[in-house]
């Protein structure tokens, strides 16, 4: 009796973007990340990637790629974002797909997924075909190969659904067992009703479609599947791998065993999750009566005997269906009995409006210049995922070559309908609150698409949108209505030439230039004066959108007095001379330091355009502020420091005698200790003993170590460390000499390694840990050989690395899986 099992992993997160400038500013609760794509990235995307499987005395054994092993799916938006910020872990997610092929008969184990997560059934028609047109062309992209199946948002299905995908040339999806209404053996008369716990999960089932196509469809293990995501089952990977080899019944035929989960319960939502479905897999693919596999391999080799009838408009995440989406249902509360969503009926009413305003215009406007605007839209994605390719496509969808501003016009054109699309992504209802970030971030796709629509169909769509979203309320007093958290949290997001020019200039006195993926910047003309410590800095910029080419040529003129006090002005370039004459003029008032006088004639050139460092962007204001902050926070910091040395054998003798510290020194013994701790744990020469007294310190004078700092200190040094040793390693001439510096490189990696253990809180050492277990696999057999073979300078490398690598957990003479 064959057994299989299959573990899915449902990778996605919202766009965070931007929509204006095309990447994601600072969110501070992803703190000590840039923002949350970043610090999920860390915490699952990458760890699973390369996962480690511990031995039986806790050491790293292997380290393998769970991608390669298991079926997933990432969603397209994050792969995008991934292919920018993390390429590495984008890399190992495509090399894990081609490995799987290779474990798998063929058969890749990435699944497609519909292109931004709207749901579905909720979709209109052309979303619905144009989500599914994008998910497929985003998929060919990145794994060169069509997709064999597709995750559905949230796993919400109709029949309508199901025929989108089946045009496309999908062969099967996933759902959960409540989403199936009927089963029945292929070539039986009638359908039985079944329940959730009465479907049998274990094969691979057949929906005959109203159009006469059909598609294959996989019921994941509901009880096992809620286990790992919600009942603490990653806390170890013997569990797991127990459980799913428990779930195999005592009957006859070929059984598959399947779960499917949220693709961050292994490392985001469970710390070390990924370590425990690594040890899983790695038992399982040692177990002689199991076999893993992916979807396409077990469908290719026990085609579906049986056919189901689907419950339609459900889904995996409410027990409502799809209400969740639309209405107040009940789910997503967050536990907070006094909250509802009732706003989110009023948000779906609004945005449908917005998209079947939006809609009949684009059609008559677009057709002027494109021969079939809808069949456009479906093959934009082609220039979303490549830029360099928009000339082709132009060629391909217009009726006639198009001057630069048809050009530019449609462009627009189709980026209103991606944003028309974007504004729909399901995250912006799932939650508990109007006012959360993932309901701003479509709200945000709302406004630059009214943004649109004003600008290439002359339109003002603004209002009645705003009319209807402020039925929608926020649970929070202080967010108002819908109107309310758009002014709040979209208009100021809103970004254009004007502000890009600005963030240039403003930038440049700062030793900056912030990119900015939507524009480009390029300085025809730009002059910078100094008067102790105010500058003025005048400038001819031309600002080009990277989505639609359309250019402005702007003029700027910027003077800071210090600190925060900056004034900054822009407006449309005019003649050379007139540019000239205001930079000269404001050039002679600057020299004389007539600070009052530029103020004014900044006033009189720029009128009202006039901005200052709340209006820059979020990331360039922070670095900014930073650089403008860092002066007077080190000399807040010398004075702590000057209190703490002057006092603390006051502060030991206080303690001593059991009294509590006075709040100023107990301050000055936060901030000083801290930076202290920092500096010893990432100091060219790490003394464990130094660091050991001022841990005592902060013990004694109940001192709040800011854990989260140093440990990522830690974990960055040592990653570095280790970094350079493999980077030395890699040289030819290596085993040939053995000097003081790679002993020392080595001792220091060695004693921060080997203090991690003792520190008071945990320190993340997958980096440093992956790094070596990488170059152990490459180096280690050669240097052990030398060793042997008498090279003295290969046998004190080898003992060295070994130290090192007992320091660090991983077991040296371990091999790949």
């Amino acid at each position: 009796m064959p057994r299989y099992v299959c573990v899915h992993g449902h990778f996605y997160q919202p766009p965070r973007e931007n929509p204006w400038l095309g990447s994601i500013e600072a969110q501070d609760s992803a703190y000590p990340y840039h923002d949350w794509n970043e610090r999920i990235t860390a915490e699952c995307y990458a760890t699973n990637a390369a996962s480690r499987v511990l031995d039986d005395t806790g050491r790293i054994a292997h380290v393998i790629n769970n991608y390669g092993r298991i079926s997933f799916n990432v969603g397209p938006t994050l792969l995008a974002w991934m292919a920018r910020a993390a390429p590495d872990i984008h890399q190992a997610i495509v090399d894990a797909d081609h490995d799987s092929q290779k474990r798998f008969s063929g058969h890749g184990s990435a699944l497609a997924q519909a292109y931004n997560h709207v749901i579905m059934p909720l979709a209109n028609p052309r979303d619905r075909r144009t989500q599914v047109s994008w998910g497929v062309a985003d998929f060919r992209h990145r794994f060169g190969r069509d997709p064999e199946g597709m995750w559905l948002p949230e796993t919400a299905v109709d029949l309508d659904t199901l025929e989108a995908l089946a045009e496309h040339g999908i062969r099967f999806t996933i759902l959960a067992p409540h989403q199936v209404r009927r089963v029945r053996r292929i070539g039986e008369r009638s359908f039985a009703d079944v329940t959730a716990d009465e479907v049998d999960t274990s094969v691979a089932y057949r929906v005959a479609l109203p159009s006469g196509g059909r598609l294959a469809v996989f019921v994941y293990d509901g009880p096992i599947s809620r286990a790992v995501a919600f009942e603490g089952l990653l806390s170890d990977g013997r569990l797991l791998a127990g459980r799913l080899v428990g779930a195999f019944r005592d009957h006859g035929g070929p059984q598959l065993v399947h779960i499917a989960t949220d693709g961050e319960s292994y490392g985001h939502h469970h710390r070390h999750g990924d370590m425990a479905l690594a040890f899983a897999l790695h038992q399982l693919q040692a177990a002689p009566d199991v076999e893993l596999t992916n979807y396409g391999e077990f469908l290719e080799r026990y085609p579906p005997r049986h056919e189901l009838q689907i419950a339609g408009d459900t889904s995996w995440s409410c027990t409502h269906g799809v209400e969740r989406w639309r209405s107040d249902c009940g789910c997503g509360g967050d536990g907070r009995p006094a909250w509802d969503q009732g706003w989110r009926a009023p948000l779906r009413e609004a945005l449908d409006w917005l998209r079947d305003e939006v809609n009949g215009h684009f059609e008559r406007r677009a057709g002027l210049t494109l021969a079939d605007p809808w069949a456009a839209r479906d093959a934009y994605i082609r220039v979303v995922l490549d830029r360099s390719a928009a000339g082709v496509f132009l060629d391909d969808h217009a009726h006639r070559p198009l001057n630069d501003q048809e050009r530019s016009q449609a462009w627009k054109l189709l980026e209103l309908q991606r944003h028309a699309m974007l504004m729909y992504t399901s995250c912006g209802w799932f939650f508990d609150d109007l006012a959360r970030i993932e309901t701003i971030q479509v709200l945000q796709y709302a406004g630059r698409a009214i943004e649109l629509a004003g600008e290439v169909l002359g339109i003002d769509l603004e209002g009645g949108f705003l009319d209807r979203l402020a039925h929608a309320r926020s649970n929070d007093p202080a967010e108002g209505d819908g109107r309310d958290v758009y002014d709040r949290h979209v208009r100021p997001a809103m970004v254009g030439p004007a502000k890009v020019a600005v963030n240039h200039v403003v930038s440049s006195l700062f030793d900056g230039q912030p990119r900015i993926p939507n524009y480009t910047v390029q300085r025809e003309r730009g002059r910078t004066l100094t008067a102790g410590a105010a500058r003025l800095a005048v400038g001819r910029v031309t600002v080009r959108s990277v989505i639609t080419a359309e250019a402005a040529r702007l003029e700027c003129g910027v003077l800071h007095l210090g600190d925060h006090n900056l004034d900054a002005g822009v407006r449309d370039a005019g003649q050379d001379a007139a540019y000239d004459a205001m930079a000269a003029e404001l050039g002679d008032v600057f020299a004389v330091a007539d600070f009052p006088a530029v103020i004014r004639r900044l006033g009189r050139h720029f009128g009202d355009q006039r901005h200052s460092l709340r209006t820059l962007f979020r990331d360039e204001q922070r670095r900014i502020l930073r650089t403008i902050l860092d002066s007077s926070v080190e000399d807040a910091r010398a004075s702590y420091r000057a209190i703490f040395r002057l006092r603390a054998p006051l502060m030991r003798y206080l303690t001593d005698l059991g009294g509590s510290l006075p709040r100023t020194f107990q301050r000055a013994a936060d901030v000083v200790v801290n930076d202290d701790l920092q500096r010893a744990l990432t100091a060219e020469d790490v003394d464990p003993q130094h660091v050991q007294a001022l841990l005592d310190d902060a013990r004694a004078w109940d001192i709040e170590l800011d854990i989260v700092r140093l440990a990522h200190a830690v974990s960055a040094m040592l990653a570095s460390l280790v970094e350079q040793l493999a980077r030395r390693l890699a040289e030819p001439s290596l085993f040939r000499q053995f000097g003081e510096a790679d002993g020392a490189a080595l001792c220091r990696a060695t004693t921060l390694a080997q203090m991690t253990r003792s520190l008071p809180f945990d320190v993340d050492l997958w980096r440093p840990q992956k790094v070596f277990y990488d170059m152990l696999q490459w180096v280690y057999p050669d240097l052990a050989g030398r060793a042997q073979a008498g090279d003295a300078a290969a046998a004190a490398w080898r003992a060295r690395i070994e130290e090192l690598g007992d320091a660090l957990g991983v077991a040296v003479a371990a091999g790949p899986v």
